[in-house]
C-alpha cells in the first residue's frame, strides 16, 4: 500500500531509533523521573503518575548481545539479552528505577543483573519485581494489589516521593485512557476494506506511546486522528490481511518486511501491540482507583504464562474474535527465539487455529531484530500466496 505520509510519520521513526531519544531527554530536563519496565503486567499508568513517565525498554538495532550472552547463556531469549547489552553500553543510564516482574526466568535474571553490576548511575536508582500470580481469582486480585503496593508503590514514595492518592490516580487514569482512546480510533481504520492506514505506520505510532512521556506526544497523536478522518486511500494495494499473534515485537522491521511482501497486518495480537494492550481501564464508585486498576491488569492479559487449558482456550477464542472483527484472511504466529512461554502456545495456537477454525496459519520463530532477513520474507511470501490460492479455489468453486 502506498499512501501520503502521515505528518508525524518521520518524527515518530526517529524517536523510535534510540531509547534516549529527544522526547525523553526533554521530559527528564524538566526533572521528571524515568520509570522502565519490560511486561505488560506492569501497570503502565502507575508509572505516569504526576512527575514521572513510563519507557518500555526497547534496544533498537541491537544485533550482536555479545556481552551480556556472556553473562546469560547462548540459548537465552534475544529480547533479554538486548535489552542487558544496552545498558551495559549505557543507552538507559537516563531510568530511575526499573520496575519488573517474574513473567519469564530469563527477563527476570536480565533485569538483575541492573542492581547486580551497577549498570545504571544513579545513586538512588533501585529495581523492583512483581510476583504476577498464576490464578485469577479474588484472592489473587488482593495479592497482586499488594504485590503492587510492596514492590511499586512503596518504593517509589520512600526514594522519590512520588504521590500515589486518589486524585493523582485519577488523573494518571484520565490521561492514560485518552491515549487508549485515540490509539483505538487511529486503530479502527485498519478494519476497512480498504484502509487508511498501514499496519507498519499503526504499529510505529504504538510503540511510541510506550516509549515517550505520553504528555509530549498527545498532541500528535490527536493531530493524526483528525488527519486519518480525512486522508484519501490508495488503490487497494494488499493481496491478503494478516493479522500477527505471539511473543515481543518492537521491531518496526518485521512488520515493513511482512507488509513488503503484499499482506497488510490488519491487528496487532502482540506484546508491544494494543490489544488488548490499549484498552481504557473503566472505573466505577464502589472501589478504589488502585484495586480496579490492579483487577484490570491482571484480567484483561493474554499472556501464555497462564498454562490452564481454560485460558489457553480463552486465548485462541481471542484471537478468532479478533479474526473476524478485523477481518483477517490469516493469522501469523511469531515468537521470539527460545521464548519458551510463546514457543508451546505458538505451536498449539497455530494448529488449533488452523484445524480447529479453519485460518491459514503461518508459525514462525525469529530474531529479535530481524533486519533484511531473506528467509523470513520468502515464507512469507508463501504463506500469502497460498492465502490467494485458497480465495482463488473458494471463488471457482462457487462458480461451480
Amino acid at each position: 500500500m502506498v499512501l501520503r505520509d502521515l505528518k508525524h510519520l518521520i518524527f515518530f521513526e526517529d524517536l523510535l531509533q534510540d531509547a534516549n531519544n529527544a522526547l525523553v531527554q526533554a521530559a527528564c530536563a524538566e526533572g521528571r523521573h524515568a520509570l522502565a519496565y519490560n511486561c505488560s503486567y506492569i501497570p503502565e499508568v502507575l508509572l505516569d503518575v504526576e512527575g514521572c513517565f513510563s519507557v518500555r525498554l526497547r534496544a533498537p538495532r541491537c544485533t550482536n548481545p555479545d556481552l551480556a550472552t556472556y553473562y546469560m547463556t547462548n540459548r537465552s531469549c534475544p529480547y533479554s539479552k538486548s535489552i542487558l547489552e544496552r545498558a551495559f553500553e549505557g543507552g538507559y543510564n537516563f531510568i530511575d528505577a526499573l520496575l519488573g516482574q517474574e513473567c519469564c526466568t530469563t527477563m527476570n535474571r536480565m533485569e538483575q543483573y541492573f542492581d547486580y553490576c551497577k549498570l545504571i548511575p544513579k545513586e538512588k536508582f533501585f529495581t523492583s519485581f512483581i510476583d504476577m500470580p498464576l490464578k485469577k481469582t479474588a484472592w489473587h486480585e488482593g495479592y497482586f494489589r499488594r504485590q503492587i503496593e510492596k514492590k511499586i508503590i512503596t518504593p517509589m514514595q520512600e526514594t522519590y516521593g512520588v504521590d500515589y492518592s486518589e486524585d493523582k490516580l485519577m488523573d494518571a487514569i484520565e490521561r492514560h485512557n485518552e491515549i487508549c482512546r485515540l490509539i483505538t480510533e487511529i486503530g479502527s481504520y485498519r478494519k476497512l476494506d480498504n484502509p487508511t492506514i498501514t499496519g507498519y505506520e499503526f504499529h510505529i505510532i504504538q510503540l511510541v506511546t510506550l516509549a515517550c512521556p505520553k504528555y509530549l506526544i498527545v498532541d500528535k497523536l490527536r493531530e493524526t486522528a483528525e488527519e486519518l478522518k480525512t486522508r484519501e486511500p490508495d488503490e487497494k494495494g494488499y493481496r491478503a490481511r494478516v493479522l500477527v499473534v505471539g511473543s515481543e515485537v518492537d521491531d518496526t522491521d518485521f512488520i515493513k518486511l511482512i507488509e513488503d511482501t503484499g499482506a497488510y497486518v490488519c491487528a496487532d495480537r502482540f506484546c508491544y501491540g494494543s490489544l488488548p494492550g490499549r484498552n481504557p481501564i473503566e472505573l466505577t464508585d464502589d472501589e478504589d482507583a488502585l484495586t480496579q486498576i490492579c483487577r484490570q491488569y491482571m484480567y484483561r492479559g493474554q499472556c501464555p504464562r497462564y498454562m490452564n487449558t481454560a485460558k489457553m482456550t480463552g486465548r485462541r477464542e481471542y484471537v478468532n474474535a479478533l479474526a473476524k472483527e478485523y477481518a483477517a484472511d490469516g493469522i501469523i504466529y511469531e515468537q521470539i527465539k527460545f521464548c519458551d512461554p510463546w514457543a508451546y502456545e505458538r505451536m498449539m495456537g497455530s494448529h488449533i487455529l488452523h484445524d480447529d477454525y479453519g485460518y491459514p496459519v503461518l508459525s514462525v520463530d525469529r530474531p529479535y531484530n530481524i533486519s533484511t532477513s531473506g528467509q523470513m520474507r520468502t515464507r512469507v511470501q508463501a504463506f500469502v500466496e497460498s492465502i490467494e490460492m485458497k480465495k482463488l479455489r473458494t471463488v471457482q468453486k462457487g462458480e461451480n
